[in-house]
């Protein structure tokens, strides 16, 4: 292999439309290759190592293995440059690909915020069946990204439920209804590019964090690259729902957050990273901890277009608002001093002459904070506080009323956070039967929905979990996009809200004046395969798959690579396979590009799309 790679660069060096400063041009190379450019294949049939690797032999015929050669450029040891080498050493490459220059998409997740089946114990949280994982590479994905019909659409607000007639607009034609998306979160970002690109204010997510010990285990922990894979196909759409003022905040532990940096600043551009908040989100240590008491989470902060985007300064809190009182009765409210003194400057010598006959000088190894001019603003205005007798050292007045907000720290403590005990609180306060020992607490979304947006933006959360973020926007005026792929979970998601517009005064409740009010939408991804899928996993004997198969045979879109003759010829066979193999071969029949109706196909009969269900997606369409 190295000699092969040696040689295939110092062949290319002799051409000099390859070379630049000495060095090749990978992207000239692969460009050439596929043009199936004259003099490139000259130059590599002029090598009979080149010859014999990237060309067939078909009778007295060479034909150029352009796949083959673009494969081999494109490896990770082919002219890595040294930020590519380094995502090497770091794990930013699957299989030989880089991630960056990789189709394959994870199409399902497992989700760690979700609550136990019925029936379901702890010891049976490890379930195989539970979670369908699967990564699609680009020859099998077609229309896996068009335009999905959706179905269901239900209006809820303090009343009840009610058939949706139609969304809210504004002027511009713009969706202003917070919406809640059932349905799986990669396509659904997709299906949202239709109406809202461009239009998101802030994105927060709460993605797996790939540990194999969240709250629920989940089929076969995601391989690092796998994972890499996953939050890549996400990150990337979901940027480009980002208005050019918006961020994304992406909550995350040690385990995947320096590479989530890494991938991140290739998504987004290294310029437009914007912090690493640390979040305290335990205030107990754990004892029992192999080696350290885990006790944060990271929350990475990047800008659509940091030159655009704008952090908003935090209110001040009681503790600091303490500090400041009014011994002197001043007109302008409470105050504070501060020293007239800095530790940097250039002014020696500096003396400066009170009304009052103090002469002042900064302290030894210090320097004027202010010019003179300005201290004699200071005393015209009465700013300049001499102690309540009048003979301290003089001091300026800094009011309440003037202070500009607060700008955020990167440390965020649970005390003005939250913690995850005080968000499992929150829960278990609204809906009695659940727990949810990863949820994010209130006051968390709080400040990051404060931070990052204003009133009447669009928040989108697309792993949506116990619904916390669609909770405090609708508690602090945002509208909100939520979306979430499994059942039981978009049930309690709905429940949560229903109780926020009904006024529950948990949470932020009382801190933001929340009374209730408001409403929101629902809608439902129309499930085609995605039936089949979910019939699969709940099969639970090898007499429910015989009689699945029958059944997907006959309705469901099966992969081009089936057969169902050639799999009936041979049903003993499929018989004598475990229930996990029998799950594992008919999913893998399933073709991935039909879980969902494509809108195209709207008006197929088969589908069953309501009269009504049409004019709702036409009028999401614009069609």
């Amino acid at each position: 292999m190295k000699n092969l790679l040696d040689n295939l660069k110092s062949l290319l060096q002799k051409d000099e439309r390859l070379v630049s400063e000495g060095e090749l041009l990978k992207n000239k190379i692969i460009e050439l290759a596929l043009k199936l450019d004259k003099d490139l294949l000259k130059l590599l049939l002029s090598d009979k190592k080149m010859k014999e690797v990237f060309f067939i032999d078909i009778g007295q015929t060479l034909v150029f293995d352009k796949g083959k050669f673009t494969r081999f450029v494109l490896n990770k040891q082919f002219l890595p440059d040294s930020y590519t080498a380094f995502k090497n050493k770091i794990g930013l490459t699957s299989e030989d690909d880089y991630l960056s220059e990789k189709k394959e998409v994870v199409l399902s997740w497992p989700y760690k915020d979700c609550v136990l089946e019925g029936g379901m114990t702890k010891e049976d949280q490890k379930r195989d069946e539970i979670f369908w994982n699967e990564i699609l590479a680009p020859d099998k994905i077609s229309r896996l990204f068009d335009s999905k019909v959706f179905t269901n659409a239900k209006r809820v607000d303090k009343k009840g439920e009610h058939k949706l007639d139609g969304f809210r607009t504004d002027e511009n034609g713009d969706i202003k209804d917070s919406l809640i998306i059932k349905g799986n979160n990669l396509l659904a970002l997709h299906f949202l590019k239709k109406r809202f690109a461009g239009k998101i204010k802030l994105i927060y997510i709460d993605p797996p964090y790939n540990t194999g010990n969240d709250s629920f285990k989940y089929n076969d922990n995601f391989n690092h690259s796998t994972w890499l894979t996953f939050m890549k196909n996400r990150v990337e759409v979901a940027r480009e729902l980002l208005e050019n003022s918006g961020s994304i905040w992406i909550n995350i532990d040690d385990t995947e957050a320096h590479y989530l940096k890494v991938l991140c600043d290739n998504i987004f551009g290294r310029e437009n990273f914007v912090a690493n908040v640390v979040w305290q989100k335990k205030y107990t240590i754990a004892n029992d901890a192999r080696y350290f008491s885990d006790n944060h989470d990271h929350i990475l902060v990047f800008a659509k277009d940091k030159k655009q985007f704008v952090v908003k300064g935090l209110p001040r809190t009681e503790k600091q608002q303490e500090r400041y009182s009014n011994p002197d009765n001043d007109f302008r409210g409470p105050w504070m001093t501060q020293p007239l003194h800095a530790k940097s400057g250039n002014t020696e010598g500096f003396k400066y002459k009170f009304k009052n006959g103090v002469v002042w000088g900064p302290p030894r190894g210090t320097y004027p904070r202010y010019t003179k001019e300005t201290l004699k603003q200071f005393e015209v205005d009465k700013r300049i506080w001499f102690g309540i007798n009048g003979t301290a050292v003089p001091r300026v007045k800094k009011f309440l009323s003037e202070m500009s907000p607060v700008t955020p720290a990167t440390l965020w403590f649970h005390q003005e956070a939250g913690s995850n005990d005080s968000a499992r609180r929150e829960i278990l306060n609204l809906i009695k039967e659940l727990e949810f020992e990863t949820a994010k607490p209130e006051k968390l979304l709080q400040r990051i929905i404060y931070i990052g947006s204003d009133k009447k933006d669009v928040v989108v959360d697309f792993f949506s979990g116990s619904g916390t973020t669609g909770a405090v926007a609708q508690k602090m005026g945002r509208q909100y996009i939520l979306i979430e792929q499994m059942e039981d979970q978009a049930r309690i998601i709905q429940k949560r809200l229903k109780k926020v517009i009904e006024g529950e005064q948990g949470g932020i409740s009382k801190v933001t004046g929340w009374k209730g009010g408001g409403d929101f939408v629902c809608l439902e991804l129309m499930k085609w395969n995605k039936n089949f899928v979910e019939k699969i996993q709940k099969a639970r004997t090898k007499e429910d798959f015989k009689k699945l198969w029958k059944t997907i045979k006959e309705k469901a879109f099966l992969s081009y690579k089936v057969e169902p003759k050639v799999i009936d010829e041979h049903a003993k066979d499929f018989a004598d396979l475990s229930i996990e193999d029998q799950k594992r071969f008919l999913l893998e029949c399933l073709d991935k590009n039909h879980l969902y109706v494509n809108y195209s196909e709207i008006d197929d009969e088969e589908y069953g799309a309501s009269e009504r269900d049409k004019r709702l997606n036409k009028e999401f369409y614009k069609k």
